[in-house]
This record gives C-alpha cells, sequence and structure tokens, in this order.
C-alpha cells in the first residue's frame, strides 16, 4: 500500500499546469498530483463527484457539463490567460460508448459526442501533451456502425469510421492534423504498483509531434525486468479501523459459507451448484464472477461500480460480506481519509469508476519526465497487459489490415419491392 501520508509531499512547480477533464473522484488526478503537477482545474459532470470534489480540494475551481463551457471561460476559471502554458490536459470521457458490455454505438453515442468535445477542447488549449485515458474497447469501437452483413452492391462503400476501431483512427487522425504525435499502450495497473488487476488505455499526445516512450513500470507479474512481483490484495486491506459495507442477501450468503479465499461457485458442492446458479448454470462463459470471494495473495480483479452484483461479485476472502468502501478506497489508492460524497451506493460507484492512483503517477511521471526533457528508462517487450496488438504500432498495422479488406467483404443484392 501507498504510503498515503506521503501521497502530496512532492514540490510542486508553479509552472506545471494541469487542467483535467472527466475528472470523477480524481483517482488520476491525484497520481498526477502527486508527480508533481498543479491542477488549476476540474470538469465533472457528476454532482456526487464534484461534491466529492469540493471535499478533499475546494481550492480548486470546477466547472459542471463539458458543453456548456468555451476555451476563455475555461482558462478564465483555471486562473490562467491565453499567455500561460499549460504542461498538461488529461480527460477520460464516458467509457460505456466504447464498452464491450454495452452496444458499442461508439462516437455516435451522445456520450461519445461528449468525447470529441473534449478533443475540441484539448486541442484549442495547445497544451504541450494531452493524455487521453478510456477502457479496452475503445481500441475496436466503429466510429459509427453499420450492419456490413446487410449491404447490398448499391450501397455506398464501407467507410473507415465504419470498421472495427474506427474511433480511435477518428481520435488520432484529428490529432495528428493538429501537429499532436501520439503513442498509446493498454496498461495493467498492476505494473504501477496498485494492487488490482485493471486495463486501460492511455493516450499520450505530444504538441512536438514526438512518439512519446510508454510508461515505465514499477512492478511486474513475475519479478522481470529486476522490478517488485504485483501488489496483492493483503498488503492493501492491512489495519483497516471501520468498514461501511452493502450486504448480500441471505439466500447468497448460504453459498458463500461453503467457501473459502480464492474460490467461486464452482467450487461449491456439485448438489448446490445449480441451485446457487439459477438459469445461469447453463450460460456460456467462465463465470467466475459468480460468488467469488477474492484471494489474499493475488492482486484484486477489477473494481466495479457495486461489489454484489451476481456476477460480478467482489466478497472479502474470509467475511461474509462484499468489500467495504474503505478496502475500495485501498485497492485503488486512495487517502484513508479522503471523503467521498454521497450514500454508500454513490460512493462505491465513484471510487469503482476511477482511475487507481498509481497508474496516474505513472501518467505524470511520464510527462513531467517529458518536459524536463529526462532521459527515460527503457523496458524492451514488456508485458503492459494481457492482450496482443493494443499499442499503436501493433494497432495501426492491424487496422491497416482491416481497411485494406473491407472492399472484400460481400455484399446483398438489393431486392426488388413488390
Amino acid at each position: 500500500m501507498r504510503n498515503q501520508s506521503a501521497c502530496f509531499e512532492i514540490g510542486q512547480d508553479s509552472g506545471s499546469i494541469v487542467c483535467s477533464f472527466f475528472s470523477g473522484a480524481m483517482g488520476l488526478d491525484l497520481g498526477i498530483e502527486e508527480a508533481g503537477f498543479k491542477i488549476k482545474l476540474c470538469c465533472e459532470s457528476d454532482k456526487f463527484c464534484r461534491q466529492t470534489i469540493a471535499l478533499n480540494k475546494p481550492d480548486i475551481p470546477v466547472i459542471g457539463i463539458i458543453y456548456e463551457h468555451n476555451v476563455d471561460e475555461i482558462l478564465s476559471i483555471a486562473g490562467l490567460t491565453k499567455g500561460d502554458e499549460i504542461d498538461l490536459v488529461v480527460g477520460g470521457p464516458p467509457c460505456q460508448a466504447f464498452s464491450t458490455a454495452g452496444k458499442r454505438k461508439g462516437l455516435n453515442d451522445e456520450r461519445g459526442n461528449v468525447f470529441l468535445k473534449f478533443l475540441e477542447l484539448a486541442i484549442a488549449l495547445t497544451p504541450k501533451y494531452i493524455v487521453i485515458e478510456n477502457v479496452r474497447g475503445l481500441l475496436s469501437s466503429p466510429m459509427r456502425t453499420s450492419s456490413f452483413n446487410q449491404r447490398s452492391s448499391s450501397d455506398p462503400p464501407i467507410t473507415d469510421d465504419e470498421l472495427r476501431g474506427g474511433a480511435l483512427n477518428y481520435v488520432i487522425e484529428k490529432l495528428q492534423s493538429f501537429g499532436y504525435g501520439y503513442s498509446f499502450n493498454l496498461y495493467n495497473s498492476a505494473n504501477f504498483g496498485t494492487p488490482q488487476i485493471r486495463e486501460r488505455v492511455i493516450i499520450v499526445c505530444a504538441r512536438d509531434v514526438s512518439v512519446a516512450p510508454y510508461l515505465i513500470p514499477t512492478h511486474s507479474q513475475d519479478g522481470k525486468y529486476g522490478l517488485p512481483r504485483w501488489k496483492t490484495l493483503r498488503t492493501a486491506l492491512v489495519d483497516i479501523a471501520h468498514c461501511s459495507h452493502v450486504n448480500f442477501p441471505e439466500k447468497r450468503l448460504k453459498f458463500y459459507r461453503m467457501l473459502t479465499e480464492g474460490q467461486n461457485w464452482r467450487n461449491l458442492p456439485e448438489r448446490f451448484q445449480k441451485e446457487a446458479m439459477g438459469n445461469s448454470y447453463y450460460s456460456g462463459g467462465g463465470r467466475t464472477g459468480f460468488y467469488r470471494r477474492l484471494s489474499w495473495d493475488k492482486p484484486s480483479p477489477t473494481l466495479v461500480t457495486y461489489p454484489a452484483m451476481p456476477a460480478t461479485d467482489l466478497a472479502h476472502p474470509e467475511q461474509n460480506r462484499p468489500l467495504s468502501i474503505q478496502e475500495y478506497k485501498r485497492i485503488q489508492e486512495f487517502p484513508d481519509d479522503w471523503q467521498v460524497a454521497g450514500n454508500l451506493r454513490q460512493q462505491y460507484k465513484q471510487i469503482g469508476n476511477s482511475v487507481p492512483i498509481g497508474l496516474g503517477l505513472a501518467v505524470g511521471r511520464l510527462i513531467r519526465a517529458l518536459v524536463r526533457d529526462e532521459q527515460i528508462k527503457d523496458f524492451p517487450n514488456f508485458e503492459y497487459s494481457r492482450y496482443k496488438k493494443t499499442n499503436q504500432i501493433e494497432w495501426k498495422a492491424e487496422f491497416e489490415r482491416i481497411r485494406n479488406s473491407k472492399n472484400k467483404m460481400p455484399t446483398l443484392p438489393r431486392l426488388a419491392l413488390s
């Protein structure tokens, strides 16, 4: 666990200016602050998140709906002028438009349009660096959806926007057209000291057209590269004095009492598995989130917005309850005294949606090293995540392959109307 009392003791350079958008409960921002930057403005539409920011950082101005502000207003609210050099504009636009769990409407989704508004403002602010954080689905989401299997020979040709990865292709081409170079990868937070398996796309865009190095790992799964091994849940959950948590219903506790740490429904006695799972027993997939007790000696799985949903249970390794909000904060590396506004369900949502502070710190350290023109250590062939084709080089090659094959897709003859 990070030394909470030391989180914000790194000296801040008054010239290291950051404007943050879609700030949430400030997980990404706190990591960037820890690296020595000064957050001059936050933008967040969720009222509970705005309250959380105000409770903990009353000196930081907060704006709400991004559509309601132009560049001049943002600079004024942040106490900046057009002559001030902004080091970093950072944002994690709403991810539901790109999530593999949703309908994948991409940038056609209303939330996707908010992404475009952020992009417009970020470019207009002309910072040295722009950092965009999002879910893995951004790598494969189209800019706009279409039905390939229903196309006819008389339909217009398939565009890049309709292709798998079209949304990200649009974003990077937009950035390039304004002179920004870019790099990106899919990063597992466990490689940056977070006691949690949580993967996020981080795009680093440089105004000088350079291609930024990847984030600098501090840990590795097997201790490779001379780095410490991943932190475990046990290291995070020591000495928590009080736990505020929701409860499992009694009908589910019956089965939890049969399980020990690291187990799930498959470890139930066979005669109870169908009873516990109901109709889900016959569905496909691993279903490892059902009746899941976490393991002490592994990182936590990705925290969700509520720890007692049947398919994504996050149960304490030993106690018959879901993780508490205090345990959520430890796993996401928030200070113990970080206040979270709203009722318990709102608190779970805010912390569960946050970027782990360790990943934010990795972003801040990289940008700070780039601003100072410091040498950055290379970790060749480092496995940043469990997935392939997730960095800008391999992703671009795959997108070009898809683009080159798009016109080979079969089309259906147009049926005559009777």
